[in-house]
């Protein structure tokens, strides 16, 4: 099972997505950090990403072999975070066939209407329990 992660500007969401999927699947998923750049990919790589790439290029050919995309929801917004998603990231992200989980955290002047604030640690945790066990317990691939 094929799990990427992809983040920008500082790599927090990214890298503690990635320590806690570590932590609840250990080597049974490889992890690929996709960063906007390459201090958000050395984060995630610090977290135990298996591999690690930076850029729209990396990204864009990147995601179409993914089974599973985790995400800020930044990641199919063109232009977000300051401008590092470019559209064809945006598009990239969003029009693969890999299942899509984002974390509804964002700077951008988006609002997603009737969405309760959790804290990071909490909705990576319900995304582990509730969403990515059964999937990838029983190997299921949506590519």
């Amino acid at each position: 099972m094929r799990i990427c992660v992809i983040d920008g500007q500082g790599g927090g969401i990214g890298s503690a997505v990635i320590k806690q999927l570590k932590g609840a699947f250990g080597e049974s998923v490889e992890i690929f950090a996709l960063g906007t750049n390459a201090i958000a990919t050395t984060q995630m790589l610090k977290a135990r990403a298996n591999r690690g790439a930076s850029g729209e290029n990396a990204i864009v050919r990147t995601v179409v072999d993914a089974d599973i995309i985790i995400g800020p929801i930044g990641i199919v917004l063109a232009n977000a975070m300051m401008g590092e998603v470019t559209p064809r990231i945006a598009e990239a992200v969003a029009s693969c066939r890999a299942k899509k989980f984002l974390l509804p955290l964002t700077q951008e002047n988006v609002e997603i209407v009737g969405l309760v604030s959790v804290p990071l640690p909490r909705l990576v945790e319900t995304l582990i329990k509730e969403q990515l066990r059964t999937l990838i317990e029983k190997g299921e691939s949506y590519v």
